[in-house]
């Protein structure tokens, strides 16, 4: 049976948009009915095992001061090669929270996070360990500085502006898939940082025709 590892942040968890900043340790999630992981794996068929790594607030290098060195995806991508497989398909969406404000966002500096992941996930030690899989780059939609959240993503937008352009031009240097999700839908006018209900099954079912493109 073909395995998808979804690698990602709160939007491949399916945090739902926030009214306000959140609270409570324990954490809203969309349901597998919503969530685009589960909705590409329906798309790809019942022969399909799907392994969800989405971890709110992750990024793609940076141990984060107030939610935790842990945050950093370098450690988290290791760790979830070495805990799985063997897999076939690796999709790759981080950058949002990179757009914080305290790590001094940049689009290159977020397109040089996501080349470091990619370091780990096309080494020949990674490859070699599921005997080969194929990596989908997702570049995540633009981040809005509006809702609660806005003011921990100051300049967000600025930097968000040549992400798709960089990510688009690191996947072909690599030789790997890439899907533009801005492209497909767009933040919520809530928070400006996660994806509505609705949004999840059309990034779901793109995902999936990104996935075919690969195999």
């Amino acid at each position: 049976m073909p395995t998808l590892l979804t690698f990602g942040d709160s939007n491949t968890y399916g945090t739902p948009p926030m009214k306000a900043r959140p609270t409570m340790t324990v954490r809203d999630r969309f349901g597998e009915d919503v969530r685009w992981p589960c909705v590409t794996r329906a798309e790809l068929g019942p022969d399909w095992t799907l392994v969800e790594e989405g971890l709110p607030g992750r990024t793609t290098q940076h141990d984060d001061p107030i939610m935790g060195a842990h945050m950093n995806g370098r450690a988290g991508l290791r760790i979830a090669l070495e805990s799985h497989g063997p897999i076939d398909v690796l999709t790759l969406m981080l950058g949002t929270n990179d757009a914080k404000s305290r790590f001094a966002p940049e689009a290159w500096r977020i397109t040089a996070g996501m080349a470091g992941l990619l370091d780990i996930a096309l080494s020949p030690e990674m490859q070699a360990r599921h005997g080969g899989y194929q990596v989908l780059l997702i570049c995540p939609p633009a981040v809005r500085e509006i809702g609660p959240l806005a003011a921990e993503f100051l300049g967000a937008e600025a930097a968000f502006d040549e992400v798709p352009r960089l990510y688009a031009a690191l996947a072909a240097a690599r030789s790997i898939g890439f899907l533009d999700a801005g492209q497909v839908i767009a933040t919520s006018t809530t928070d400006g940082i996660h994806f509505e209900p609705g949004d999840h099954p059309p990034l779901g079912r793109a995902v999936a025709e990104a996935i075919r493109a690969l195999l």
